[in-house]
């Protein structure tokens, strides 16, 4: 491969990873009709289309998808090497690029940045905060954040959270109005607000379990939402019950704002985790941040340990 090439593909990979040819540009340093010009040149060489131009989008074509799952993994490795043998005697130093999603990003990553940044001021902390799952290898982030039971198999993980509950809950005057659920299958006659997948789109089955019985409801109700907060706050205005991770939810439960219902049948799961690809070399910057992780420990693992979860079992 001449170094020409090398360049050339490490362009392509950052207009598909910026989603814009503007964008890309930047990040590289160059024009954006210089990096047109690069892109037309490497097409016009392999004899593909590997992008599709819009005049509001970019997106790689079947070819340019096939080119990048190949490319990406390789090109990460290349500067994992290099940064790796910049840093020899020295201090972990450069970019680390995380993709995380929103709440992980405020509870669980946000109280560590100070500390880890202190520790460590050569390194720049660029994290990109998106609830529907990324490819983190063929977008070339470092590393993820995402709940445990959504890690893919093949990734390292590095648990970043004590475990999770969920709380239904609702506003005393609706309960009032309404009454109380004492199963979760009264939800059926309740006003439920739903939640959809930022992934698919679907809507989200009620999860619950009470010591060994499990059981998913498809909940209904007057309002669909794709974002937590507004639906704790639909709550606290009287719509309907909302189902909810204990963090978000407690805060407005003892404020008097909204009242857990079936309790005894909210679920724990396992928390956060950072996860990165299975690699030989991994960048002195993730493992900066991972050797800090360990060092510290979950953040709420000895909250958790000294009283019980929200909506334990019982």
């Amino acid at each position: 491969m001449r170094g020409r090439d090398f360049a050339d593909l490490k362009a392509f990979a950052a207009i598909v990873e910026h989603g814009s040819f503007a964008r890309a540009a930047a990040h590289l340093r160059v024009s954006p009709s210089a990096l047109s010009q690069t892109i037309r040149g490497l097409e016009e060489r392999l004899g593909v289309r590997l992008l599709n131009r819009t005049t509001r989008s970019v997106a790689p074509s079947e070819a340019g998808a096939r080119l990048l799952s190949r490319l990406a993994p390789a090109l990460t490795e290349l500067e994992a090497a290099v940064a790796d043998v910049k840093t020899l005697g020295d201090r972990p130093a450069g970019v680390l690029r995380i993709n995380t999603a929103r709440i992980a990003a405020l509870w669980a990553l946000a109280p560590l940045f100070g500390r880890f940044l202190e520790a460590h001021p050569d390194i720049v902390l660029d994290v990109v905060v998106e609830d529907a799952i990324a490819d983190i290898v063929a977008r070339r982030f470092d590393a993820g954040v995402r709940l445990g039971e959504r890690l893919e198999k093949d990734m390292v993980a590095v648990k970043l959270s004590g475990d999770l509950a969920l709380m239904a809950v609702a506003s005393p005057g609706y309960l009032a109005r309404h009454g109380v659920p004492a199963t979760p299958r009264d939800l059926h006659r309740h006003r439920c607000i739903n939640m959809r997948w930022p992934t698919d789109g679907t809507l989200y089955r009620w999860e619950f379990e009470k010591g060994k019985q499990s059981l998913e409801v498809a909940v209904d109700g007057p309002l669909i939402v794709n974002d937590v907060d507004l639906a704790l706050r639909a709550a606290v205005d009287g719509v309907g019950i909302a189902y909810a991770l204990d963090k978000l939810a407690m805060p407005l439960v003892k404020a008097g704002k909204l009242t857990q219902v079936l309790s005894s049948w909210s679920p724990s799961f396992p928390g956060f985790y950072l996860y990165y690809p299975s690699r030989r070399q991994t960048p002195p910057a993730l493992r900066a941040f991972i050797d800090f992780l360990r060092r510290a420990g979950p953040p709420e693992a000895k909250a958790r340990r000294a009283r019980p979860a929200v909506g334990s079992k019982g």
